[in-house]
């Protein structure tokens, strides 16, 4: 017999979001761990609020909101509000109940922005690495440097000279620009939209663009990220902010695999003045790395893990959303960055937890 094609709405609901969501949804253990990591942080939280006031929207839900942005490819706040007002998984991953009202974005935004200012977005990644390294997934030995070049929210248009005034612009909404044949550096010229991006390019023949370095530091025994920094874009930036990453880890004996833009004499000679051994792809004619270093087999096993650095990239880039930066300035870039990282950890733990220690 053929159903009715009824649609009559029912006026209530006996099932909340928690009895919706099924039990082996892979955010059921990724929302376990967060609130882990948010417990621990509400210390923080007190501090960067203040006691009285008209109350605002809870941290923890910001900042699952955050991660829910990260992890489902969320293009903007405006459309993750606009998730929240139908989409029950989300409604249940942030915290919000059935009837609860959903923030409107610039409120939303603006709330994210202290977020941002109390540096809540690292101490949520420390956080994350730390229960890795409870859990022993983490390697204390075997480690991975490299770097990726994160684009600013910046057009070439509002890179300007500043040595000189600028002239009127023909149209204030999009004017007319010819920079062909002009000699553009980061000494002369200057992002109007975002002054603190700088004008680089990743390798010979590629583009210039306006962008930061975004550097990462990975354990090689189950490719998680242990550190992340955001850096100026310069020619030395990938190896200095490696050095900072490397010297804050704890004091012993390990080995660092990295490409062959880390292959310099000054670099080299740093990481072994830290007392690392120096697990570096070797140019053509290289002298610094030898076959002391390459001739043991341990040298060989780096160079293969190295290149799973390459997926942390590809997914911040294709699935976080940072292909392109929609925020400006360092620190906020930085906190973005960090964020997209730790939500890859978050990812990756819950397979890891599954199989042998």
């Amino acid at each position: 017999m053929r159903g009715d094609d009824e649609q009559s709405g029912h006026l209530f609901s006996y099932l909340s979001p928690e009895h919706r969501v099924p039990a082996d949804h892979p955010l059921r253990t990724i929302r376990t761990m967060t609130d882990e990591a948010l417990r621990r942080l509400s210390p923080r939280f007190d501090a960067i609020y203040a006691a009285t006031g008209r109350p605002s929207i809870p941290p923890e839900h910001l900042l699952r909101a955050l991660l829910l942005q990260v992890l489902y490819s969320v293009r903007s706040e405006r459309m993750l509000m606009e998730q929240l007002e139908y989409n029950l998984l989300f409604r249940w991953f942030v915290g919000l109940g059935m009837d609860d009202a959903v923030w409107a974005p610039t409120t939303f935004t603006k709330n994210r922005d202290r977020l941002l200012e109390g540096d809540i977005a690292r101490a949520f990644f420390e956080d994350v690495v730390a229960q890795a390294r409870g859990r022993r997934r983490l390697s204390a030995e075997h480690f991975t440097i490299d770097g990726t070049l994160l684009e600013a929210w910046a057009g070439q248009k509002s890179f300007t000279r500043t040595d000189r005034p600028a002239e009127p612009p023909d149209d204030p909404g999009n004017p007319t620009v010819n920079f062909h044949g002009e000699r553009r550096s980061n000494q002369t010229h200057q992002s109007t939209t975002d002054p603190e991006s700088r004008l680089f390019k990743k390798a010979k023949g590629h583009e210039a663009k306006l962008a930061y370095l975004g550097e990462v530091l990975m354990e090689n025994r189950h490719g998680l990220v242990v550190d992340a920094c955001v850096v100026p874009a310069t020619g030395t930036g990938e190896r200095d902010a490696a050095t900072s990453l490397i010297a804050g880890l704890p004091p012993r004996r390990v080995t660092i695999g990295g490409d062959k833009g880390y292959d310099t004499r000054g670099f080299v000679e740093t990481l072994r003045t830290l007392e690392v051994t120096p697990h570096i792809a070797q140019k053509k004619n290289s002298r610094t790395i030898d076959a002391r270093t390459t001739r043991h087999p341990g040298y060989a096993i780096s160079q293969r893990c190295r290149k799973r650095i390459e997926e942390v990239f590809g997914w911040i880039k294709s699935s976080a959303g940072l292909a392109k930066v929609k925020l400006r300035g360092r620190a906020r870039v930085d906190a973005a960055f960090t964020l997209a990282l730790a939500a890859y950890d978050l990812i990756r733990l819950p397979k890891l937890m599954a199989g042998p220690v």
